[in-house]
């Protein structure tokens, strides 16, 4: 079993209508592939190899497990715990990463000792919690002092939404409802309740007690075929980019939050 030890954890469940919506199995809950690899590579170069000593990485809600599958490679001697809410997706996850944990992003949810984890991959979960707030500061219990959170989000102002805003459409990514689509390209409802810009994430987890290392664009999977050249080429400038990827670390020397639990 890894290093990093489990803990008793409390319950926080999420509201009946949220929980019912994220045990559904219909739900999407993996990453797309270039995103899941950008974001492994900008941690692999953080880490560095496991020869220097094997890493404790946690996958905050990983969903089925896929978006850590695709990432493993790249971090081959590290240790790599998958954590989700659901229990399905956490029986999916069973069979792609060596560990998977039930886990909740408030008050000491995560069942895990303070400072127990080396890195956090946070991917496409932010946009879907009611308290993020709660959930930078029981990441930034889990981490080490100069541990490194690994965080991607869509981008409110991607090229796209900038050009749908000014036709009065809806911005994708954004949702009105948790039954279906209104007003805005797409089929899929992904159960989005908060969007960030560039500028907005960096505030946030600036302001969240971490030091922000770079921040980077990411394709989404979703655009249209022939518009995809055009999604890879906006990446480089990320805050017109479809998807937000950002590198912060937990300052070194820094403690826990007062709240949380040791």
């Amino acid at each position: 079993m890894p290093t990093t030890t489990p803990t008793d954890a409390s319950a926080h469940a999420p509201a009946a209508g949220l929980r019912d919506f994220y045990e559904n199995p219909s739900v999407p809950v993996a990453s797309g592939t270039p995103r899941s690899l950008a974001q492994a590579r900008m941690l692999a170069a953080a880490l560095g190899p496991a020869a220097r000593g094997p890493r404790t990485i946690l996958d905050i809600g990983c969903g089925d497990g896929t978006a850590a599958a695709t990432a493993a490679p790249l971090l081959t001697g590290h240790r790599l715990i998958g954590v989700d809410w659901s229990q399905d997706a956490l029986r999916r996850a069973r069979t792609r990463v060596p560990y998977a944990v039930r886990g909740e992003l408030a008050d000491g949810g995560l069942p895990f000792r303070s400072e127990s984890a080396d890195a956090v991959l946070f991917s496409e979960v932010i946009e879907h919690l009611v308290d993020p707030d709660a959930a930078l500061d029981e990441i930034r219990r889990v981490l080490r002092p100069g541990g490194h959170l690994m965080l991607s989000t869509p981008n409110l102002a991607a090229w796209y939404n900038r050009a749908l805003l000014l036709a009065g459409v809806q911005p994708v990514f954004s949702e009105v409802s948790m039954r279906g689509i209104h007003g805005r390209p797409g089929t899929e409802v992904v159960g989005h309740l908060r969007l960030y810009t560039a500028r907005a994430l960096r505030e946030f987890v600036a302001a969240s007690g971490f030091e922000v290392v770079r921040l980077r664009g990411a394709p989404f999977h979703g655009v249209p075929r022939p518009l995809r050249p055009l999604d890879r080429l906006v990446c480089a400038a990320p805050s017109a980019a479809s998807i937000l990827l950002l590198h912060a670390r937990r300052p070194a020397g820094a403690t826990a939050r007062t709240n949380s639990r040791t």
